[in-house]
């Protein structure tokens, strides 16, 4: 099987980037899918590029398994998401790897409180609790986390 390519997102796969973000986030049970929530995301992600980001894709010949959107200039991973058919196939791993090379010497995120098993794969990846606190658009208790080269045995 031909392995999977990180490569930047294309304009015209926004809305594909957008469904692939709720399928993930909703796979969470944190939310339910909606046409409101896609339409958000879709509404989110141009902005986000125009605002920042640098998206990227993990592509399996064409379908979109992953993104990937991430501040450099912030030094933040703002969105890792897995389409759920390819969940728990090491991708986050691979993901986490990729922007640990665009961002070598820190990394800073954030993760719902509720997502156990995100935040506690984050953990796994040497990731350090910085703070909690509710964001203000919907007040879920987001959790912050810094990975700093040198701080950890995950280096």
């Amino acid at each position: 099987m031909p392995e999977l390519i990180i490569r930047p997102a294309r304009s015209e796969e926004y809305d594909v980037v957008a469904q692939l973000w709720m399928d993930s986030w909703c796979s969470t049970g944190l939310d339910s899918p909606s046409q409101k929530l896609l339409t958000y995301l879709r509404d989110r992600v141009p902005r986000e590029v125009a605002g920042g980001w640098s998206l990227y894709v993990m592509d399996d010949r064409g379908a979109l398994a992953a993104m990937l959107a991430i501040n450099i200039e912030r030094l933040y991973l703002d969105q890792l998401m897995i389409a759920p058919a390819y969940q728990g196939r090491s991708l986050g791993r691979r993901l986490l790897g990729f922007t640990r090379e665009l961002l070598p010497q820190e990394v800073w995120l954030r993760c719902a409180e509720g997502n156990e098993k995100a935040w506690h794969w984050y953990e796994r990846e040497g990731f350090v609790l910085e703070r909690r606190e509710a964001d203000p658009m919907h007040g879920r208790i987001m959790k912050y986390y810094r990975w700093k080269r040198g701080d950890t045995a995950a280096d």
